[in-house]
């Protein structure tokens, strides 16, 4: 509870009421109870469900469940085949990979065909779809080249040699294309339904097909959506849920509220009901490989461009306090650019191999500050708009800079608090001065987070720029030599930190609360952040 805030006994009371009477209210897509329901909560809107297209956890989590691509990531994070019937054939250089698809349908009956991969994987690359995430697909041969105006697109190396085998042709043999295969991105698309809707496709739940073990059967927007469960899934027999409710939660006091009244199976446990729960059965930790920074506005703002300013911003953050009194969801320390959980050779993960420090140096902070005003000629510092999501748990977060950058620095700080879609939007565009992001693994390699801080990568919202560091990211990504592809790794990060690209806050953990009769539930550390295949109903009174 921040500073000077105290409730009235009556006002305590109206609150209270109201989250009773919402929670009466709530969970119109509640379905028949046939055992096999499960009640969700989500913090966002899902911005978009074209898998061309969209570049958010939320939406990725919708798409891995609805969706199948040639594998897809089991519990472990490792990836088990799906519309590839078997292994594929690799050739001898590792760079031909020949798939079979499996007999599979879509949710209007029509077949799943190697067509479908073919389609959607140029329609990414598609200079007109304008996809943020269209770097994933230069591993392809003449992808890139494509893209970029370079090459055909009959160039591009992914092929349909009949409707169900797929070859693929890489630029350089990865050791990763099989886990890459399991993301969003690389998911079938109908070309007949993308070219129906249109600029509408993926926008309504009857604007699409699906290959997932669920079906979008309903979406209210900025409320709820439903899963249902697919009965021409090529695997039905093995997925227990028929019906999956989830609503749009952001408020942390009315999420408890509804999973105390049985409401919801499911909820995040926000830091202010920590106490609460501290010995509940009920409660988990949710692993992730998310790690969340501050980036600098360095387009057009020369107060950011300035280094010593960014790194003046950086030093002014206590970010233990940040984790032990506003987080307290299990979140820790930052090492680097790079998750903890990430590996940079098959038995060595890549922090073990160096790590850095984020120090709290107040003083330092406020010296680094007048130095770099005094360079770019200016007396003082101008007030400051901060971006972040309107959930409890980010205006939170946002108090807690705006205090520290008040206290430590002297600078002012307003906060601009928006739906997570007008987050993404204001990043996207560089409408912001600061904003608070986040990046979770795709895949298990070091490139997953490295490659976004390029200076043409769209994630690299403040555009940062070194052009030592853009020439080694592209050298690592080719480079087949992996000793040398990991120094160029080091290198690379090396810089970024070095030059406070972005300020380091914390690897986030989150804690949530599920009832016990929820099994098999899978939450992943990379990728999309759970899967609904597995999980059943057992024992629920």
């Amino acid at each position: 509870m921040s500073k000077g805030f105290k409730l009235s006994s009556v006002f305590a009371v109206l609150l209270a009421l109201s989250l009773v009477l919402s929670a009466c209210n709530f969970g119109s897509n509640s379905g028949s109870d046939d055992g096999q329901t499960l009640n969700l909560i989500e913090l966002q809107e899902p911005p978009s469900l074209d898998s061309a297209k969209a570049t958010d956890s939320v939406s990725f989590t919708i798409l891995d469940n609805v969706l199948e691509g040639l594998y897809r990531a089991d519990g472990k994070d490792q990836p088990v085949l799906a519309m590839a019937a078997e292994e594929p054939k690799v050739s001898d250089d590792q760079k031909t990979w020949t798939f079979k698809i499996r007999d599979a349908k879509w949710s209007d009956g029509k077949p799943v065909t190697a067509k479908d991969f073919e389609y959607s994987w140029k329609r990414v690359l598609d200079p007109k779809t304008a996809s943020e995430y269209v770097q994933m697909m230069y591993v392809l041969e003449n992808a890139e080249e494509y893209n970029t105006g370079k090459a055909k697109v009959e160039d591009v190396g992914v092929k349909a040699l009949d409707d169900k085998t797929l070859e693929v042709k890489l630029k350089t043999a990865i050791p990763y294309f099989k886990a890459l295969l399991t993301f969003p991105t690389f998911l079938p698309q109908r070309q007949d339904i993308v070219e129906k809707y249109g600029d509408k496709y993926a926008l309504e739940a009857k604007n699409m097909v699906y290959n997932g073990a669920f079906v979008l059967s309903d979406w209210k927007h900025e409320k709820s959506f439903q899963y249902k469960k697919n009965d021409l899934y090529w695997d039905k027999a093995n997925v227990k849920l028929n019906t999956v409710n989830v609503n749009i939660v952001k408020d942390s006091a009315q999420a408890i509220n509804l999973y105390e009244t049985g409401k919801t199976d499911f909820a995040y446990l926000g830091a202010e009901f920590l106490d609460k729960y501290k010995s509940s059965k009920e409660k988990f930790v949710i692993e992730e490989s998310s790690v969340w920074y501050l980036e600098f506005n360095q387009r057009e703002k020369e107060f950011f461009k300035n280094q010593k300013i960014r790194q003046a911003f950086s030093l002014a953050i206590d970010r233990q306090k940040l984790i032990d009194s506003v987080l307290k969801n299990g979140s820790t320390l930052p090492s680097g650019f790079v998750h903890s959980a990430i590996y940079a050779t098959p038995d060595k993960k890549y922090r073990d191999i160096v790590k850095y420090d984020f120090p709290f140096d107040p003083a330092k902070a406020k010296q680094l500050l007048a130095e770099g005003l005094k360079e770019i000629g200016m007396d003082k510092a101008p007030t400051v708009e901060l971006l972040t999501d309107d959930t409890t748990k980010a205006k939170r977060q946002a108090e807690f800079f705006k205090e520290q950058f008040r206290v430590n620095l002297g600078v002012n700080v307003e906060i601009a608090s928006v739906t997570f879609k007008e987050r993404l939007n204001r990043g996207k565009n560089g409408k912001f001065d600061i904003v608070i992001g986040g990046w979770s693994a795709d895949y298990n390699d070091p490139l997953t987070y490295l490659t976004i801080m390029k200076s043409d990568e769209s994630y690299n919202r403040g555009k940062w720029k070194n052009d030592e560091y853009d020439k080694l990211i592209r050298a690592a990504t080719v480079n087949e030599n992996y000793e040398e592809r990991l120094e160029q790794l080091k290198q690379a990060e090396k810089i970024l930190m070095d030059e406070t690209g972005i300020a380091m806050l914390y690897f986030r953990n989150q804690l949530g609360l599920k009832k016990d009769y929820v099994k098999n539930w899978p939450w992943r550390v990379i990728g999309a952040q759970y899967s609904l295949k597995e999980v059943s109903i057992e024992g629920k009174k």
